[in-house]
């Protein structure tokens, strides 16, 4: 006689003290953040040979700036000679050159060592040997993504392929023609909560009902529950009274000419391991970049993308910022209700996920896999 095995309605999520745990951050930073393609900075942000950014990517600070030929380069945000911080703000323009503030050793935008003082009685010194230790860097959805691995893994295989899992084929995004939409506005959020309550919470709509009621209005099956991350190729349809995906429901701008019909009037949703977060929408593309600055605070950058017209002409975006700038919100703040707890010792076998949530296990599998020997046990 067959003996039916059915799934238990609920399954354990990760122990609390993962979440809190400064030696289980740690590994996360040098397994996880210094080791994969991480998304850093618009591509647009560094419009001139010169411009830089500097991002905190696992424990490390990198620069990231085009060279005299308009190419992206990323180096170590280290002086070579006595480990000064080159640049110590997040943003700026150099004019010729990067050079230290101590020793004024200076370095070409290729990362070349060019000059330093009495350099040239020191003919020993390989220039390039002693620039800047170079990135490894990617151009791709206009944003530049960087990885301090020696040995980077695949690209293709952990970002493209992250989007082609949830969509179904990487086609599906190229209509968007994300790389060539214009910031319409970037809001900064800085979170007091675990990067991953941050993932689980936007992989899950188990919440939705409860404290988005914006979002829910615009689509109403996430009042149900089950988010649209959990099918691959969905989009959530908006309501029939809906017009935009907007605060309101009114009227959303100019829509995307490339994504097809019957992406038309759906959202989608992608994550892509392990700090980025993808929205689609007719109108216009959400970009979330989450930097995971310690094991309770989490610093996220979130992108609002339309076609060029509309920034350029000055048209009011305000009422699409204002919903997702709003689910943002209550989201952070469910997140930030949820970190006290995670080291109380009724929380120290973790909690658990109902049926709507069982692909967050996938996640924490993931995250075991990688740091699964310094978890902490209760």
């Amino acid at each position: 006689m067959s003996v039916e095995v059915t799934t238990p309605s609920l399954i354990p999520t990760l122990p609390g003290r993962t979440y809190v745990d400064e030696a289980v951050f740690a590994a996360e930073q040098e397994r996880i953040f210094e080791q994969m393609w991480f998304c850093s900075v618009r591509s647009s942000d560094l419009d001139t040979p010169g411009a830089w950014r500097t991002v905190q990517i696992g424990r490390e600070s990198v620069l990231i700036s085009r060279n005299r030929k308009g190419g992206i380069r990323a180096f170590y945000n280290v002086c070579r000679h006595r480990g000064v911080r080159l640049c110590m703000e997040e943003q700026g323009e150099a004019k010729r050159s990067f050079q230290c503030p101590y020793h004024a050793w200076t370095y070409d935008f290729d990362g070349k060592l060019i000059a330093a003082p009495n350099l040239t009685k020191m003919p020993d010194i390989d220039r390039d040997d002693y620039g800047l230790v170079k990135v490894h860097v990617r151009e791709y959805l206009g944003y530049v993504w960087v990885c301090l691995a020696d040995d980077p893994p695949s690209f293709e295989a952990d970002v493209m392929g992250a989007i082609e899992e949830r969509l179904g084929d990487l086609k599906a995004i190229e209509g968007y023609d994300v790389a060539h939409l214009s910031l319409g506005r970037r809001v900064r959020y800085d979170v007091k909560a675990n990067w991953k309550l941050i993932i689980e919470n936007f992989m899950e709509c188990y919440h939705c009902a409860t404290i988005h009621p914006e979002l829910t209005e615009v689509l109403p099956e996430f009042a149900d529950g089950l988010a649209a991350q959990y099918f691959v190729g969905h989009g959530a349809d908006f309501g029939e009274d809906i017009k935009g995906f907007t605060v309101d429901g009114s009227e959303g701008l100019e829509r995307i000419p490339g994504i097809d019909e019957d992406q038309d009037r759906r959202y989608y949703a992608i994550t892509i391991k392990p700090t980025v977060f993808v929205n689609l929408v007719p109108d216009h593309v959400i970009i979330h970049r989450m930097f995971p600055l310690a094991a309770d605070r989490t610093v996220v950058e979130c992108d609002w993308l339309y076609v060029p017209s509309v920034v350029e002409s000055g048209k009011d975006v305000s009422a699409s910022v204002e919903l997702f700038h709003r689910v943002n919100q209550q989201d952070f703040d469910a997140c930030e209700r949820c970190q006290p707890a995670m080291s109380s010792k009724v929380y120290a076998n973790g909690g658990v996920l109902v049926p709507s949530e069982h692909h967050i296990g996938a996640f924490h599998e993931w995250v075991q896999g990688k740091v699964g020997d310094v978890v902490p046990r209760p």
